[in-house]
C-alpha cells in the first residue's frame, strides 16, 4: 500500500527566485558545484556548531568564500537542525517594523524551502511584525543564503524569513527571542559590512565592527558599519541575554576576493555559541 504524499504547494504560494543568474548560478548543477566547492575550501570547523551566524549576502564571486566559512560551521549539526530563522535588511522597500511572509515556500534552483507555518501565529502578538510579501519579492539579502543552507544541511528544513525595516534593537531582539527555540533552530543574520571605502579604510572599519560583535556591544554598531545593522544589533542584544559568545571566522572585502580596491564592500562571517 502506498501512502499519499504531502499536497503539492500551489505555485501562487511560492516566492520565486529573484536573483538567480545574477548573484549566483541559475543552473542547478553549476550552483551545487559552486557552493560545494566554497564549503570545501572553508576552514575546517572547530568546536560545536553555532546557535547563530552572521553571513554576507553579495554575489558569490565576491562574498561566497566568507559566507561559506560560516555555513561550514553549521554543517556539523545538519542532522539536528530543522528550522532556520533568517533575518536581513530590506534594501528596496521602506516600511516600519519587521516584514514576515505569507508565502508557503521560497524557491531556488536547488528546490523549494518550506516556510515554517507555525511562525506567524507565534509572532501574532508582536505589533512590530507584519506580513509584507512585496518587501520580500525582489530582495536578495535572504535569497542568496538559501543555496548555502540547502547544501550545508543537505536535507529539508523550514524557514522563517524576516526583513528589517525601521525598527528598534529591542523590537528585533523580541522577535528573535520568540523564535529562539532549541537545538533544532538556528539563527542566520544576513549582512554585508562597510560600503564603498578604499580597501585599507574598509579593513579598519570592519575590524571595529568585528570587535563590537565579539564584545556583544550593539551600541557600537553604527549606521555605516553594516547594511544589516538592526538585525545584527538585535542578535547581539539577544545573544547577551542567552549567554552566547561571538567569534569572528572570516573578515575580508571585495578587493580581497574579486574586484578593485578603490571602492570595496566589507564582508564578515561570525558565529555565536555557548
Amino acid at each position: 500500500m502506498t501512502l499519499p504524499g504531502p499536497e503539492p504547494i500551489n505555485p501562487k504560494h511560492i516566492r520565486p527566485a529573484a536573483v538567480a543568474g545574477r548573484f549566483y548560478p541559475e543552473n542547478p548543477e553549476e550552483l551545487r558545484r559552486t557552493v560545494a566547492a566554497l564549503l570545501a575550501s572553508a576552514p575546517a570547523p572547530r568546536g560545536p556548531a553555532p546557535k547563530a551566524i552572521i553571513a554576507p549576502h553579495a554575489g558569490y564571486l565576491y562574498s561566497g568564500p566568507i559566507a561559506a566559512s560560516a555555513y561550514a560551521r553549521l554543517a556539523a549539526d545538519r542532522d539536528i537542525i530543522q528550522r532556520i530563522v533568517l533575518l536581513g535588511p530590506s534594501h528596496f522597500a521602506a516600511f516600519t517594523g519587521i516584514a514576515a511572509s505569507s508565502w508557503e515556500a521560497f524557491a531556488t534552483p536547488l528546490g523549494l524551502v518550506a516556510v515554517d507555518a507555525c511562525a506567524l501565529p507565534r509572532l501574532a502578538s508582536l505589533p512590530q511584525v507584519e506580513v509584507r510579501n512585496s518587501a520580500h519579492a525582489t530582495e536578495h539579502a535572504l535569497e542568496v543564503q538559501l543555496p548555502f543552507l540547502q547544501c550545508a544541511l543537505n536535507h529539508d528544513f523550514t524557514l522563517v524569513p524576516l526583513l528589517a525595516g525601521q525598527t528598534t534593537i529591542e523590537e528585533m531582539s523580541e522577535v528573535l527571542d520568540a523564535l529562539w527555540g532549541g537545538p533544532e533552530t538556528r539563527l542566520v543574520i544576513s549582512s554585508d559590512l562597510s560600503h564603498y571605502h578604499e580597501s585599507s579604510v574598509a579593513r579598519e572599519l570592519d575590524a571595529a565592527t568585528a570587535a563590537a560583535v565579539e564584545a556583544l556591544a550593539p551600541e557600537k554598531i553604527t549606521g555605516d558599519s553594516a547594511c544589516g545593522r538592526l538585525a545584527i544589533q538585535g542578535l547581539l542584544h539577544a545573544a547577551r541575554r542567552h549567554g552566547l559568545r561571538a567569534s569572528t571566522v572570516d573578515l575580508r572585502n571585495s578587493g580581497d576576493t574579486s574586484g578593485p580596491r578603490q571602492q570595496v564592500v566589507g564582508y564578515g562571517a561570525f558565529v555565536f555559541g555557548a
